[in-house]
C-alpha cells in the first residue's frame, strides 16, 4: 500500500495506528495495568478501568496467556500476573516500549524468513519511521556479506527497526554503530555484564561474540527511502554450529540467570531512540564517540587489518567522529579504517 506524505515531506502510512494495532492494543493496556498493579484485579474493575465487558477481558486475557503471560484467576479476586519473563508476543512488547516513536508501530511474528527482508516490505508498503519488526523464529536470518544466521525459537531476540532517515547516503554507515552503542548499553542495564563493541558493531562478552548487526538501506539519486537496521541477539544458552562455537556466547550463561527478551527489547529501543536523536543533533558521533571508545574491546590493542590493498598490523586508538577506527601503524603513521571496506582481527585471537 503507497503512502503518503506529511507537510515535513516525511512518507506516512495511510493506515492509521489504530488500525495497525486493532484488537491487540487492549491486551497491551491490560498487561501494562495488571504488572502496575502488582495484585488481585477483580474482573469488573478491568471493564470499568477499561470500558469493555467482562468476555473482552476474558478473551484478553487468555490470548495473553496464549502468548506467554503467567496470569492467575482466582474467583472473587481477579487477575493476578504472576510472571512475564517468556511473555513474548506483540502485547507483551508493546506493554514494555515506551519510547516516542523508536518501536511504537510494531510487527510481531513467530516465524519469518528474515526480520530484515520484512522491514523493507513494511517501507516499500509506506510504514512509519520507526517501525520495528520482531520475530521469535527466522528461517532465513542473514550476516554481514550474506552470511546465514542461526535463529531457532524461544531462545534469541532478533528484530530490526526501520528509519526514514533526512540526511545524505554517506551518513548512514554511523547508523550502525549508533545501535551497537545502543544495544551494548541495554545489555549492560539489563545484564550487569560488562558487555563491549569489536568494530564496528559486533557485541561481545568474555571475548566471545553476543550480538551481531546487518544494517542496509534503500537510496536512489543521493536520497534515502529508507534504512533498516537488523538485530541479532543470542539469550538462552545453546548449542552452536561449530565453526563458530569457539567464538560465541549467550546472555543466560554468561550471567548465570534468564535474561527477559521483552525487556531487554525494550531497553534497546529506548536506548536507540537516544541515542539516534544525539546522532542527529550534530549529524556524527561526536555525542556518542567517548562511550563508544570505553566500550570499544579492540582499544589499545594490537589488531590485523585485513585490507584488500594490503594487509597490515597496527594499534586501534578508537573510533573518528564518523566511525572510521583508527589505528596507528608500526611506523607510527595513523590510519582511517572504514568499516565495510576491511576487516579487523585480534592478533591473538577473536578481538
Amino acid at each position: 500500500m503507497a503512502g503518503r506524505k506529511t507537510a515535513d515531506g516525511k512518507i506516512a502510512d495511510r493506515r492509521t495506528s489504530e488500525h495497525f494495532n486493532r484488537g491487540s492494543v487492549r491486551k497491551a493496556d491490560i498487561l501494562a495495568w495488571l504488572k502496575e498493579r502488582g495484585d488481585y484485579v477483580s474482573g469488573q474493575e478491568i471493564c470499568e478501568h477499561f470500558g469493555v465487558s467482562r468476555t473482552a477481558v476474558w478473551k484478553a486475557i487468555g490470548q495473553l496467556r496464549a502468548q506467554g503471560c503467567r496470569i492467575d484467576a482466582v474467583p472473587n479476586r481477579g487477575y493476578l500476573l504472576l510472571d512475564t519473563l517468556e511473555a513474548y508476543g506483540a502485547d507483551g512488547l508493546k506493554s514494555l516500549i515506551h519510547t516516542k516513536w523508536a518501536g511504537q508501530r510494531l510487527c510481531y511474528f513467530d516465524t519469518l524468513g528474515s526480520t530484515n527482508i520484512q522491514a523493507k516490505v513494511e517501507a516499500e508498503n509506506g510504514a512509519f519511521h520507526g517501525t520495528l519488526v520482531v520475530a521469535d523464529m527466522q528461517t532465513a536470518g542473514r550476516g554481514r556479506r550474506g552470511r546465514g544466521w542461526v535463529s531457532p525459537a524461544k531462545t534469541n531476540l532478533y528484530f530490526t527497526i526501520m528509519l526514514r532517515p533526512d540526511f545524505a547516503p554517506e551518513k548512514a554507515s554511523m547508523l550502525t554503530l549508533v545501535m551497537a552503542h545502543a544495544t551494548a548499553r541495554a545489555i549492560r542495564a539489563q545484564t550487569g555484564l560488562d558487555c563491549g563493541i569489536k568494530w564496528p558493531n559486533d557485541i561481545v562478552v568474555n571475548g566471545k561474540k553476543i550480538c551481531g548487526i546487518l544494517t542496509e538501506m534503500s537510496v536512489e539519486r543521493g536520497y534515502i527511502h529508507y534504512v533498516v537496521i537488523g538485530v541479532g541477539v543470542n539469550v538462552r544458552e545453546q548449542e552452536f554450529p561449530s565453526e563458530i562455537a569457539d567464538k560465541a556466547a549467550c546472555l543466560d550463561a554468561e550471567c548465570g540467570a534468564k535474561v527477559s527478551r521483552s525487556a531487554l527489547l525494550a531497553d534497546i529501543m529506548s536506548a536507540f531512540e537516544e541515542d539516534y536523536e544525539s546522532f542527529l543533533a550534530v549529524g556524527n558521533l561526536s555525542r556518542l564517540k567517548e562511550s563508544y571508545d570505553r566500550m570499544l574491546v579492540n582499544r589499545d590493542r594490537q589488531v590485523c587489518v585485513l585490507d584488500p590493498k594490503g594487509e597490515f598490523r597496527g594499534t586501534a586508538r578508537g573510533i573518528t567522529d564518523t566511525g572510521e577506527l583508527l589505528v596507528e601503524k608500526e611506523d607510527g603513521e595513523s590510519v582511517q579504517v572504514y568499516a565495510g571496506e576491511v576487516s579487523v582481527r585480534g592478533i591473538y585471537g577473536y578481538i
